[in-house]
């Protein structure tokens, strides 16, 4: 609820502090007093657009603070944390307006925007001015105040969740056919560069051992004749290496034998000997096997210019190569696993979307079957408050696609974020008009009834916990200001109601009853608010009965109008 208004140098207030209660709070006073004013401070704490004009003259700022308890709205908590403002028991709502028109906004004293404001304004408080189009009036509510009437959250849940599921796989689809389509556009490309690789026959390491064997065919002739001489002096010769070797051994056997220090190089002389051996045997061997083949080291250079080539076309190394040969086959077999992935995900999204199909159509006859009940009851509600012709309509439109995400009964439509249904609320005030939208209802006494019957038949489902009227009786009088007071009191139980009104008949219902009134202090005019005891409630109404001058008959009138209400 509204438990206080502060406001101070705003306009003709000086400074006030206004402390409401639950139930009706009701609001008079003489046409310019100042009422609007009140409205317009809460306006502005609500985050509605300032002026700098609003700042009292001679002062620097203006200052509106709410205070707001028992708001228990998880929406309230959500925006709260997002907006990393600490939750309290008490809501507090400060604007600070300054006279160069600079504007400063508070949230529980954590500096904030005026958007945040608004944000946490709209989810509490549905502030309805005579001229002014407030939540009902907005087409895109009218969903969610009828799913709220239908109590079909648990459809609406159920769609959504089938909805996003839906969403995921066509984005997973359309993040596959542009992959799929990127190859495909390679595709000749990535055939032509695989088939022309795979011809090659590649294989790692190939061009180093292709150098190797040319250079060794190109010096078979150097290698033959370096290798016949090594072994000549190594042992064919007369004196060669070995032979001198051997001798050495012999020698050494014999100095060993009278001095045992020689034993040592004895045995390295012996090793020297078997490496020689060992050397000559291998030189003999290589000799042997040296290959003088002009037609392989032709071939070889063929190859070697090949792959030279190759190289140089792709700009890769051999290894390299061999390396976009493997990517290639990998992009042949994804296309391949992405064509089985496609046609998958496709026959899910049929499945999903006959099953988002199903979830719409519950939704959408569950909304039908209370639309017909709320149509009754707003049109029984506008009757009572003096709009005995008023047609009521809740328009449940869909709209059809030839490609729709919904298929029923063999049509397909648009799936919007809630359903498929486009709601919006009609009114015909009179009889022979068409319906038409609330918000081109003209007649602002026909806005405020229409309003009010709203309000009424949503009471338990409405999850604004206040609601204000400013001229709620614009255009009535008699026993329909008699039937809106009656409305207003009922509706009081469910929420907080604040209503400014001119007629007896709705100020007696208040539990609250606050006067609005102008004063002239030190030469400048002063609006003051003042909650009335309940002699001066009386007179109060009585004024609004007779005027100025307070009769005894409009003094009984006003008891006799109090004491009825109190029987409500």
């Amino acid at each position: 609820m509204l438990f206080s208004l502060y406001i101070k140098n705003y306009a003709l207030i000086q400074e006030l502090t206004i402390e409401f209660h639950p139930g009706l709070t009701i609001i008079t006073g003489e046409t310019g007093a100042g009422k609007s004013i009140l409205i317009g401070a809460l306006n502005l704490v609500l985050g509605e657009r300032a002026s700098s004009d609003l700042v009292r003259s001679g002062s620097t700022k203006a200052v509106i603070e709410a205070v707001l308890k028992e708001i228990h709205s998880e929406k309230i908590d959500s925006l709260l944390r997002a907006a990393e403002v600490e939750t309290t028991p008490e809501l507090i709502l400060r604007r600070e307006l300054s006279s160069g028109g600079q504007s400063r906004c508070f949230i529980n004293d954590t500096p904030g925007t005026v958007a945040l404001l608004k944000q946490a304004g709209d989810v509490i408080i549905d502030l309805h001015g005579q001229h002014e189009h407030q939540m009902l009036l907005n087409t895109e509510t009218h969903e969610t105040l009828l799913d709220d009437f239908a109590r079909s959250a648990p459809e609406v849940t159920a769609y959504k969740a089938a909805l996003a599921e839906l969403q995921e796989l066509q984005q997973q689809l359309n993040r596959l056919k542009k992959e799929a389509a990127e190859i495909h556009d390679k595709k000749d490309i990535v055939d032509f560069q695989l088939n022309e690789l795979n011809s090659l026959d590649l294989k790692s390491g190939e061009d180093e051992s292709i150098d190797t064997e040319i250079s060794l065919l190109e010096n078979a002739e150097a290698l033959f004749g370096l290798s016949t001489s090594l072994s000549e002096l190594l042992y064919d010769n007369e004196h060669s290496v070995y032979s001198s070797i051997a001798s050495g051994v012999q020698i050494l056997e014999k100095l060993a034998k009278i001095d045992r220090r020689f034993d040592i190089h004895l045995e390295e002389t012996r090793t020297a000997k078997s490496i020689i051996d060992e050397l000559v045997r291998f030189t003999r061997s290589y000799r042997s096997d040296i290959d003088f083949n002009p037609g392989r080291l032709d071939s070889l250079r063929e190859r070697q210019l090949k792959l030279q080539r190759i190289c140089k076309k792709y700009g890769r190394t051999l290894s390299g190569l061999i390396d976009l040969q493997n990517e290639l086959d990998a992009k042949i077999a994804s296309e391949i696993n992405l064509e089985e992935e496609l046609s998958s995900i496709d026959q899910q999204i049929t499945l999903q979307k006959a099953y988002l199909s199903r979830a719409a159509e519950t939704l959408s006859v569950k909304r039908h079957q209370a639309a017909q009940h709320l149509e009754t009851i707003i049109q029984q509600q506008l009757a009572e408050l003096g709009i005995p012709d008023a047609t009521f309509i809740v328009s449940i439109a869909h709209e059809e696609q030839v490609e729709g995400e919904i298929s029923i009964e063999g049509n397909n439509f648009a799936a919007f974020s809630s359903g498929y249904d486009r709601i919006e609320f009609l009114i015909s005030a009179n009889p022979g008009e068409k319906p038409r939208p609330l918000a081109k209802v003209a007649s602002g006494g026909e806005i405020s009834r229409i309003m009010l019957a709203m309000k009424s038949a949503l009471a338990g489902s409405d999850r604004l916990p206040i609601l204000i009227f400013d001229e709620i009786d614009t255009g009535i009088s008699g026993r329909v200001a008699e039937a809106v007071g009656k409305s207003l009191k009922k509706l009081s139980r469910l929420h907080q109601i604040i209503a400014i009104t001119h007629l007896p008949q709705i100020a007696a219902m208040a539990d609250l009853h606050l006067q609005v009134q102008k004063s002239l202090q030190n030469d400048r005019t002063v609006t003051e608010v003042t909650a009335l005891d309940h002699e001066s409630r009386l007179q109060a109404i009585a004024r609004l009965i007779s005027g100025k001058e307070i009769s005894a008959s409009s003094l009984n009138l006003a008891a006799e109008l109090v004491a009825a209400a109190a029987s409500i």
